[in-house]
């Protein structure tokens, strides 16, 4: 066995779990995967097992911010044009929300 099927406590990860979700979730997922700058696998088992997913800033979270924020303006220029708000994008804005909040404590 490798090294690399070990997680943080030692523990041997070779136990596969698997789900279907629906593209809409999964887009969502991606996203909250993308700013937390963890690894899709430490992201879900960290919220299945009610553990806290602390966003540690670098240059990778910075980028997927920037993105996201990109793409919430395009969205708020989309509404402003007369279009609906969507339930997605407002998810998207608490995250990003929240994860600068969160920032802004650590620097303040």
């Amino acid at each position: 066995m490798s090294a690399k099927n070990r997680d943080e406590h030692n523990r041997w990860r070779n136990v596969t779990v698997a789900f279907r979700v629906s593209p809409e979730e999964d887009s969502l997922i991606e996203t909250a995967v993308r700013l937390s700058g963890l690894t899709k696998q430490d992201y879900i088992t960290r919220r299945l097992t009610d553990r806290e997913v602390v966003v540690q800033g670098n240059p990778r979270v910075f980028k997927a911010l920037r993105n996201q924020l990109a793409a919430v303006l395009d969205e708020l220029r989309r509404i402003e044009a007369g279009a609906g708000v969507d339930d997605d994008l407002l998810d998207v804005i608490g995250m990003i929300a929240a994860i600068m909040n969160g920032m802004k404590e650590e620097t303040g």
